[in-house]
C-alpha cells in the first residue's frame, strides 16, 4: 500500500469528504460565478485546495479507472469556474475604467 488511497478506510473518508463538503460548496461557487459574482479569497482558496488535492491524486486514479469520471468532473468543473470567474473580473473592470 503505496498509495493511503489504497487503505479502503482513507479512500472512504476522502470520497465522503468530498461528496458532503467539496462537492456542494464547489457547486454553490459555480452557481455564483454564473451570475456574474466574482470570487471572493476564501472562495480561491478552497479552490485552488481542491485542486492540488485532485493533482494529488491523480496517480491513484491512473491504478483505478472507476474514478476517472470523477477525476475528470471535478477538473472540468475546476475550468469552468475559473474560466468563468476571470471573464467576470474581466466585465467589472470594464466598468470601473
Amino acid at each position: 500500500m503505496n498509495n493511503p488511497l489504497d487503505n479502503p478506510g482513507v479512500l472512504a473518508t476522502v470520497m465522503e469528504r468530498f461528496e458532503k463538503q467539496r462537492l456542494p460548496r464547489i457547486l454553490a461557487i459555480q452557481e455564483m460565478v454564473e451570475r456574474g459574482e466574482s470570487l471572493k479569497d476564501f472562495e480561491i482558496e478552497f479552490l485552488k485546495k481542491v485542486f492540488e488535492d485532485t493533482r494529488k491524486y491523480e496517480p491513484f486514479v491512473e491504478t483505478h479507472p472507476e474514478f476517472r469520471k470523477l477525476f475528470a468532473t471535478v477538473t472540468h468543473l475546476y475550468h469552468n469556474i475559473t474560466s468563468e470567474a476571470l471573464a467576470n473580473e474581466t466585465r467589472a473592470a470594464g466598468k470601473k475604467a
